[in-house]
């Protein structure tokens, strides 16, 4: 097995399988369509200066095919949909759009950090509003609620955060490392960021301004205020009030849990207004497990017509299934096995039967025995299980047995059809 990359039993798989149908029915209920972009790109694609960076691009797996074109696997799911719009300029606006798929990166690998990893994004395209960044966060903020994990998203604004590097002093052609730097914070602590700023040769003053900002707090009002009487350059004002803005939809929706955090960064180059990233509490997962923002440059540099609005999110799976550990963990989704006792031939009608009416069944294969079926089923947790031999067929019935309470019944294949539809929800 390659370093990074892994594989998911049944009752793994099970759980992210239910996990992704979650977050799609949520963003379908919103309105967003799917799409499927390919895993590989070209690799002017994604390398585009208006891409994720230099930093992302060392993480970036490189390829040929046999016609020597240079190649990449998607790093993610955003620059892929610039494309995608690029070579589709008549989609109706706005176009808001999910993808559900894997994407790779050859970085540092931990058990909340691999190199292949699946991303459920959510995109809004061609809203100019803090609108659309507040239907993001009512959607983040259902998707957490509906898992029944506790969260808090924190939220910042890249006008803003260029403004207060800016207004620390820092050079105007240091600004972009900067920020890369502070968005490392999280990860490895406010020393390691002091130690590798002092590097790029940032003053120490400008060190001890940068991080006396980060130490504004208070709830988001207050935040707002003590922001607003900075001297903060007209794009760090401007990061103020699309924050202010933003916020105004949150107390409408009546969202909970979002906090502004001024040393949010965000390290991938394309975002241009507002970011968040969504935490858990009480968890052992530490990392973000859903993030995003707006990227108003990417798309319009990609088809040459200045800003393109777009903000979107992207779920962690392999993040957020860790922190349920078995919530949605299951070894079947078998409703009822069928054990034949020599009479598999009319047994495989029954089965085949109780499928034709939508119920999940699976059939003995091997010829066992009844106690070694039993142990099988009880073992994959099956709820139920249809004996099956001479007498039940002379009887035109089968005997139904409870695996979870011992009870059982002799009945018709049409009443335990009814039986089994009616314990749908209970199973």
């Amino acid at each position: 097995m390659l370093k990074g990359f892994r594989d998911y039993g049944p009752e793994e798989e099970f759980q992210r399988q239910e996990l992704i149908k979650i977050i799609k029915n949520i963003f379908e209920k919103y309105g967003y369509v799917p799409i499927k972009t390919p895993a590989l790109e070209k690799w002017e694609t994604l390398a585009s200066k208006y891409g994720g960076g230099e930093e992302i691009l060392k993480e970036t797996y490189k390829l040929e095919d046999q016609g020597r074109r240079k190649l990449g696997l998607r790093y993610d799911l955003t620059v892929p949909l610039a494309r995608y719009i690029k070579e589709n300029p008549n989609l109706k606006l706005p176009f808001k759009r999910y993808q559900i798929g894997e994407a790779w990166r050859d970085g540092p690998v931990s058990s909340t950090r691999l190199r292949e990893f699946t991303q459920c994004d959510a995109d809004i395209i061609g809203v100019k509003s803090m609108k659309a960044e507040a239907e993001i966060l009512a959607l983040t903020f259902e998707v957490f609620k509906r898992i029944g994990l506790e969260f808090e998203i924190k939220l910042n604004n890249r006008k803003l955060l260029n403004g207060l590097v800016k207004y620390a002093g820092v050079e105007n052609e240091k600004a972009e490392s900067v920020i890369l730097s502070i968005d490392k914070l999280e990860k490895i602590g406010k020393k390691e960021v002091e130690d590798e700023l002092k590097n790029k040769e940032v003053p120490k003053k400008v060190i001890e301004k940068l991080f006396s900002l980060f130490e504004i707090v208070g709830e988001n009002d207050e935040i707002l205020q003590k922001l607003k009487k900075l001297n903060l350059n007209d794009e760090g004002k401007e990061g103020v009030t699309e924050l202010e803005n933003l916020l105004s939809f949150v107390k409408i929706l009546s969202l909970k849990n979002i906090k502004i955090d001024l040393s949010l960064a965000r390290g991938l180059s394309y975002y241009t207004s507002t970011i968040f990233e969504t935490f858990l509490k009480n968890s052992e997962v530490k990392t973000a497990v859903a993030s995003g923002g707006r990227y108003n440059r990417m798309i319009g540099k990609f088809i040459g017509r200045g800003e393109y609005p777009a903000v979107g999110i992207s779920f962690g799976t392999e993040r957020i299934c860790e922190a349920l550990g078995g919530k949605y963990k299951k070894k079947t989704k078998i409703k009822v096995f069928v054990i034949p006792i020599k009479t598999f031939n009319t047994a495989l009608e029954v089965t085949e039967k109780l499928r034709s009416e939508e119920i999940n069944a699976d059939i003995d294969l091997m010829d066992r025995g009844i106690s070694k079926n039993l142990d099988y089923a009880s073992k994959r947790d099956i709820p139920y299980v249809a004996i099956m031999g001479k007498k039940e067929i002379e009887e035109n019935k089968l005997k139904l047995k409870n695996m979870k309470t011992g009870e059982e019944k002799m009945l018709s294949l049409d009443s335990i059809i009814e039986y089994l539809k009616s314990q749908k929800r209970q199973i």
